[in-house]
């Protein structure tokens, strides 16, 4: 199997019958929290998913690397790869909040060419091909058309971090829009995809974070780069912002830069 269409329904399918694994868990308890080193909770659930998704990989694609979350770096990320983070929002699914995802990209040669969005709460899977279409359950999506900031509505991820990171940054963020939220993970990226917001800005995350969001970002229509404007790569910072248009991914940049 070669062609990125074939890859990308493979990967799709993968991710809908991977969801069962955290469903099976989701908001029964007894989920086994553990914390990471930089304090971020694992549950068994993370770990099942994960595994679950790993194996149907090696099944369908036996010579491809794989990088997780949860197991690390398995085979080469030179080539053909995937790139997985079984639950991407694990403090969303601990407390039983419906907004956690899983996120499966494919790589060739560390850049993003499939992208897969899975919400297993919300029976909703995100599909983006680099070159090709964006879908949600099939169905074609398209980012929408705003160029303008003072008409877009805008998502601040990970606003705690943001404010840390830099307090005079997060104060010009609370400005922008003319609707703005507070959120996480990767579901406000997605709903760029779907046509439901603008944008998204976002800090420390790792490359299974967002490298998975980018092609279906791009299918869609919109832009997605670190905050200097670079593509996104497995070495990049972990800063992204996201936007529906061209005009408005620069007119974030610019109040992200000051």
């Amino acid at each position: 199997m070669s062609g990125l269409d074939d890859i990308a329904r493979v990967a799709a399918r993968i991710a809908e019958e991977a969801s069962a694994v955290p469903m099976r868990h989701f908001r029964q308890g007894g989920l086994g929290i553990e914390l990471k080193g930089d304090l971020s909770p694992v549950t068994v659930a993370d770990r099942a998913t994960e595994e679950a998704i790993r194996a149907a990989l090696a099944d369908a694609f036996p010579e491809h690397g794989v990088f997780g979350e949860e197991f690390g770096i398995s085979g080469s990320l030179d080539g053909p790869a995937w790139i997985i983070d079984p639950i991407d929002g694990t403090r969303y699914f601990l407390s039983g909040y419906p907004g956690f995802g899983m996120l499966i990209g494919h790589l060739q040669s560390g850049v993003p060419q499939i992208g897969v969005v899975r919400m297993p709460a919300l029976n909703e899977t995100y599909l983006g091909i680099r070159g090709g279409a964006a879908t949600l359950n099939g169905t074609p999506i398209r980012a929408r058309a705003t160029t303008r900031l003072d008409e877009a509505i805008v998502f601040v991820n990970e606003p705690e971090r943001t404010f840390a990171d830099d307090p005079a940054r997060f104060a010009r963020l609370c400005e922008i829009g003319h609707t703005r939220r507070m959120s996480y993970d990767c579901y406000p990226h997605a709903m760029v995809a779907g046509g439901q917001i603008d944008a998204v800005t976002d800090i420390g995350l790792e490359p299974y974070d967002f490298l998975p969001l980018a092609p279906l970002i791009e299918a869609a229509g919109g832009v997605m780069t670190d905050w200097q404007g670079q593509a996104l790569g497995l070495e990049s910072d972990g800063r992204v912002v996201t936007a529906a248009t061209p005009q408005l991914h620069a007119a974030v940049l610019e109040v992200l830069n000051g």
